[in-house]
């Protein structure tokens, strides 16, 4: 093998990662998929065998040429912790050294949470999670809300939570946990859920519409998930709106297109009412709307989405969070009134789906990070 400890510690992950997508199921295919010699890769997966993060077993007769031996991960070598939150609520999940999920855990967050009491309750689900698992805790994922310094390891700001700026959450989880942890904005981690998850195994360029406590959206392209030069690729939850409101009144599509005013707005009540105990419960019971409200809303969606197709040129859009109860007729809707309104996007491939995913997506995201920073030490 590679002499660098570096580079060989780096091979051994990206070869563990070729499996367990099952893009590379023998030896011949993972050489492929790394670019290395068959010889060398041979190497790398006796240890990986040796280190039991591998297993190699029964036999697979493609149509010509001689069986070759089927290589898959040891489902019990570990385990990777994914969480995610808002200002509303925590949700972790623990996945096994395969990818399979095993266990979840959900906290309610109090109204006015400071980040103190979310760094609290992070730690205290992973604990709730690593009584049901199998193996050591290998590393955590995070889905943080806002603007994130991944690679400082920092929560910059979110405007939901009074004191969520520059929380140096890395430090403060590692610390005690003792693995290593990694974050990412919370739908860039989705992103990777779909990825490992859901329909966007086989996509390279997709957009993640995440209408939640506010509006944002996460830009996959070309495979890689788009942070960019100051980590706030995809706020468009902060563009002015209306976009051509000639006063300037300062309010942001924030406060027209998430989750809790989409639904005053459908429901036909006031901003200072309070919210259903369940919110999705709440926008399932008003997915069969028709009227005005119904068209503004749709025609809001279709505006900001419209522009971003014109941009990016995605291949489809994926609808997350509670708006997935209203349904496939929500996002036929939205593509419709963008089409009204800009022809040229008729001729231009837009495509709104709702997510497969549940609640869950987001705290599988952060695992997916986990999962694919992961090296063997």
């Amino acid at each position: 093998m590679r002499k660098n400890p570096i580079v060989q510690r780096e091979t051994l992950g990206a070869a563990v990662l070729q499996i367990r997508s099952g893009r590379a199921t023998s030896r011949t295919t993972l050489a492929k998929a790394l670019g290395i010699s068959p010889s060398t890769t041979g190497l790398y997966v006796d240890h990986l065998i040796a280190e039991k993060y591998l297993n190699e077993s029964g036999l697979n007769q493609g149509p010509m040429g001689r069986p070759r031996r089927l290589l898959s991960t040891q489902a019990n070598a570990g385990w990777f912790a994914g969480v995610e939150f808002n200002a509303q609520r925590i949700q972790a999940v623990g996945v096994d050294f395969s990818g399979g999920l095993k266990v979840s855990e959900e906290v309610i967050l109090p109204a006015d949470v400071m980040a103190d009491e979310v760094v609290k309750s992070i730690l205290e689900c992973v604990a709730k999670l690593a009584k049901e698992m199998q193996g050591p805790l290998l590393s955590v994922g995070i889905g943080v809300p806002g603007l994130v310094d991944a690679q400082a390891g920092v929560g910059l700001y979110y405007a939901f939570i009074p004191d969520w700026q520059l929380v140096p959450l890395v430090e403060k989880i590692g610390s005690k946990l003792k693995v290593p942890v990694i974050l990412q904005n919370n739908l860039r981690a989705i992103a990777l859920a779909e990825r490992w998850f859901g329909m966007g195994h086989s996509l390279n360029d997709y957009v993640i519409l995440g209408p939640r406590s506010g509006f944002g959206v996460a830009i996959v392209q070309d495979g890689r998930v788009t942070e960019g030069a100051h980590h706030a690729a995809g706020e468009v939850g902060r563009w002015l709106w209306p976009l051509m409101d000639p006063a300037g009144g300062g309010q942001e599509l924030h406060h027209a297109l998430s989750a809790p005013a989409t639904w005053r707005r459908l429901a036909g009540v006031g901003e200072k009412t309070n919210l259903p105990e369940d919110l999705r419960a709440g926008l399932a019971a008003v997915a069969e709307s028709a009227g005005p409200q119904w068209d503004a809303v749709c025609g809001d969606y279709a505006r900001v989405i419209g522009l971003l197709h014109l941009i990016i040129d995605t291949g489809v859009f994926i609808l997350h969070g509670p708006l997935t109860m209203l349904g496939e007729r929500f996002c036929h809707s939205i593509t419709e009134a963008a089409c009204a309104l800009m022809p040229a996007l008729r001729d231009a491939g837009l495509k709104v789906v709702p997510s497969t995913l549940g609640d869950n997506a987001g705290a599988l995201g952060a695992a997916s990070l986990a999962m694919e920073a992961w090296s063997p030490a």
